[in-house]
């Protein structure tokens, strides 16, 4: 009787570890990907990046989580977090973010945390929904302005049909998204073929209303409140997708700083189909290909990996033992 039980055990261990796996693949996937592209010439120039640089970096990297902080008290009320408490909940969530397949963990992570913290689960499920109708909006608003910079200064960026591909993707999503909450009652009294139990059906129903009032509660937020959320949204995004052009001119590189922003959208928007944690492989491909254009390929891998050091790797260094932290204290109350 006791080897069937040994033997499930195997399975299970083995569940166990394969997030462990892929964590650690994504860790070192840059490094390797750098050592086939660049070889020894791209960890040269790795080694002569400009301490300075590397610093200002680092230090934007920190405003950026604090910027996010900022912005998730004002969606949720500035009395109800302070600014530690609200950065403690962006690290471990980006930590989610970046440790799992797709960041699957992100949100689950920032709505258990906020739970919590006895923020209500539509409450906290509508803030997500707004950070992601900004971070949206906003990229958006983005792709018309590299659009309108090329049609009216001539400029020809490389891979312009990316831009125009994604501009128009991006715009089917944002509108089906916002068809999606508009109408959402009326999509919920449909009779599927599949229909499920109605116990669940209903189950269902009320969760998905719930949050619906609760994101219309929110944009009602104080017209000078919902406008700092959109600030300091553009603000992090600005600020964030600006380490890749930090990073080129530190290899000695040349790039406009909107097509190394381009290139990050675009790249980024790729890596959610990679099955590693922080869309890694992917990323660095996709990034790497686009600056290819501009560079020596020694000079592309080497701001890739710097880049990703920063944008990835920090963020899982830092957001680690506050996700740990906290994840023991829930534990506890539990």
């Amino acid at each position: 009787m006791s080897i069937p039980a040994l033997s499930a055990a195997k399975p299970a261990r083995r569940l166990h570890a394969l997030p462990v796996i892929l964590l650690l693949a994504a860790v070192v996937a840059p490094l390797v990907l750098v050592l086939l592209a660049g070889g020894r010439e791209a960890l040269l120039y790795a080694r002569a990046f400009p301490t300075s640089l590397l610093g200002l970096m680092v230090v934007i990297a920190a405003v950026c989580w604090n910027i996010n902080a900022l912005r998730l008290r004002l969606m949720l009320g500035i009395s109800t977090l302070n600014q530690r408490s609200a950065l403690g909940i962006e690290l471990a969530a980006k930590f989610a973010l970046c440790a799992t397949p797709g960041g699957s963990g992100g949100p689950v992570t920032l709505l258990a945390l906020l739970s919590r913290r006895g923020v209500p689960p539509a409450k906290g499920t509508a803030v997500f929904l707004i950070d992601q109708g900004c971070d949206s909006l906003f990229f958006l608003s983005m792709l018309g302005v590299a659009v309108a910079a090329s049609l009216i200064d001539e400029t020809r960026w490389p891979h312009q049909g990316l831009i125009e591909a994604a501009l128009l993707g991006l715009g089917v999503l944002i509108t089906l998204f916002v068809l999606v909450i508009l109408y959402l009652p009326r999509l919920l009294r449909l009779r599927p073929k599949a229909r499920p139990q109605a116990a669940r059906r209903r189950w269902l129903a009320r969760r998905l209303l719930r949050g619906r009032r609760a994101l219309a509660m929110t944009l009602r937020l104080p017209k000078p409140t919902l406008a700092a959320i959109l600030l300091l949204t553009a603000l992090h995004w600005v600020l964030r997708y600006s380490l890749l052009f930090i990073a080129v001119i530190g290899v000695g590189g040349q790039a406009d700083w909107l097509w190394t922003f381009l290139i990050q959208m675009l790249a980024m928007a790729a890596s959610q189909l990679s099955f590693l944690p922080g869309g890694a492989g992917a990323a660095e491909l996709g990034v790497g290909t686009l600056l290819l254009p501009l560079m020596a390929q020694e000079q592309a891998a080497a701001a890739v990996l710097v880049w990703r050091l920063v944008s990835y790797h920090l963020y899982l260094g830092v957001g680690a033992p506050v996700f740990l932290l906290l994840g023991a204290r829930w534990l506890k109350r539990v």
